[in-house]
């Protein structure tokens, strides 16, 4: 038990070095690991949110929006293929979860029904007797559109944040219809509410001049209003329904400048490059407004047809709004409206109390924990405390390795493993006592001890690790980073413990030869 191979002492030296290196560049501050050589570590362990302060927002995702907003595409699509037919009907309208209109003619509703199947797939088509008509989506296929829309709002939540350069965000599903975003170390909370908060549909329309010149326009047109500088509404402009290119084509989206002037400059898919090049095509000299959100960026004229499948967007942006776009554009759209339900920001003074608590708590526990092991153990306990260092260094090294968020709970784990780190040894030098007090030599009194305390050490961790294992599973949030640093914690602690202090206790037994073990 107490021999090592040069194959194992390297092993375990390679092993202690690697958490070391992996562990170094928490010793310095930013701006320092920036200058450090290119061969070392540059990755830290990030801090949570709630030790480096950050914006704390819960959203809600308006589903009732997204479900309205999907029938109305469908009453487009609706009023095309009953034109198409030539059918007659009245009062074709959104009203509540349903699309409903009455056909003129009784003796046409297989007619319509045939017409209307494809444009109504996936929803539920009934047509009364007296020829009142019902589209609306059923219980499943609605369950599933509120699903779909909540995932994809995480997605694009977090390539929104991501984009910004901002570390670690924490982006989870709460109930059915709701979303936790938390971000640390996030200066403008407020920003960061406009950034997430916006749906980014984006849309390219024609203006319809005709509408503009008499101030009256028909149902296939509607007034927006044109943002300005300071983003407030302005004049509004009549703009046809029809989409000639949708936001979805995008490929990216980059900010940029044109004469000093804020610009964000975009590229279309091969779909997309198309579309945009027969519509500018077939309407030079008229002007398309760029719509986002039911709100107007700019109307340009068209001066020649743009079959580059890219272009420009140049409105009354400053930097940080045309860079904000470009981040909305890049991310894609929301699929349904968000609702701040609650707002919490945590003041980086918090977090930097509560990562001197901590580290006072650090401190008290090694401290009492060293003297303990020293008094009790004696030179025995100087290895233990030892094994008890490395293992913090390793669990560092870990945690950097994995760019790990620690948060005030992944402390309270760290603490916890400082004392779960000498555990092993109390019950390998109290069976070392046993063995003594039976007669046993130095040398077998400690083969001895190892041996027979293994069994219980594995034992022992090997149920905390269970039990930390569904603390990870089944929690969220800091239960989380409690049970990832409790985990790696155990897994460190063992080795140290274990083959650390048997590689210490053997070199010295070696040399030292004693007659007496001083327990």
């Amino acid at each position: 038990m107490l021999q090592f191979s040069k194959y194992k002492i390297t092993l375990i030296l390679a092993v202690l070095l690697l958490g070391l290196y992996t562990a170094l560049p928490n010793l310095f501050s930013a701006a320092h690991i920036a200058s450090l050589p290119s061969w070392l570590p540059a990755r830290t362990v990030s801090l949570g949110l709630d030790l480096q302060g950050g914006s704390h927002l819960l959203y809600e995702v308006d589903t009732e929006a997204l479900v309205k907003g999907r029938l109305e595409a469908v009453e487009d699509e609706i009023r095309s293929a009953m034109r198409d037919k030539k059918l007659g009907y009245t009062d074709l309208g959104v009203k509540g979860d349903r699309i409903t209109f009455k056909l003129r003619d009784l003796s046409a509703i297989d007619t319509a029904r045939a017409a209307l199947a494809t444009t109504t797939t996936g929803l539920q088509l009934d047509i009364a007797d007296d020829g009142g008509v019902s589209v609306y989506f059923s219980e499943a296929a609605l369950t599933e559109v509120k699903k779909h829309a909540v995932e994809q709002s995480i997605e694009i939540i977090s390539k929104r944040i991501d984009q910004t350069g901002t570390k670690e965000p924490t982006i989870i599903r709460q109930g059915e219809d709701r979303i936790v975003v938390q971000v640390p170390g996030f200066g403008d909370p407020q920003r960061l509410k406009e950034l997430i908060g916006k749906t980014a549909k984006m849309e390219f329309k024609m203006v319809d001049e005709t509408a503009e010149s008499t101030g009256n326009g028909p149902a296939t047109s509607v007034q927006l209003p044109v943002i300005e500088k300071d983003g407030s509404p302005g004049q509004k402009l009549w703009i046809r329904k029809p989409v000639m290119v949708s936001g979805e084509n995008l490929t990216d989206a980059q900010q940029g400048f044109d004469g000093g002037m804020p610009i964000v400059q975009f590229k279309f898919d091969s779909v997309g490059a198309r579309k945009f090049g027969d519509a500018t095509k077939a309407n030079v000299g008229k002007r398309f407004a760029i719509v986002l959100d039911n709100q107007i960026i700019s109307a340009p004229v068209i001066r020649d047809a743009i079959l580059g499948g890219s272009g420009v967007i140049s409105g009354n942006f400053t930097t940080e709004s045309a860079r904000d776009l470009s981040i909305l554009l890049r991310a894609g759209a929301l699929p349904a409206p968000l609702t701040v339900l609650e707002e919490r920001t945590v003041g980086a003074d918090l977090g930097a109390d509560s990562i001197e608590a901590g580290k006072r708590a650090c401190l008290i526990a090694v401290v009492f924990i060293a003297v303990a092991m020293i008094l009790l153990y004696g030179l025995f306990g100087v290895f233990a405390n030892i094994a008890m260092l490395l293992n913090a260094v390793l669990m560092l090294g870990f945690l950097s390795a994995i760019g790990a968020t620690l948060t005030f709970p992944g402390i309270a784990g760290m603490v916890l493993t400082l004392g779960m780190a000498v555990d092993a040894n109390v019950l390998i030098l109290e069976r070392v006592r046993e063995e003594m007090r039976n007669g046993r030599s130095p040398v077998n009194a400690m083969e001895a001890g190892y041996r027979e305390a293994q069994a219980t050490i594995f034992d022992a961790n090997v149920t905390h690790a269970i039990s930390t294992m569904f603390l990870f599973a089944f929690g969220s949030g800091p239960i989380k980073g409690f049970a990832i640093t409790l985990l790696i914690g155990i897994v460190s602690s063992v080795f140290t413990a274990v083959v650390v202090t048997r590689l210490m206790t053997s070199i010295w037994l070696r040399q030292a030869r004693p007659k007496a073990l001083p327990l």
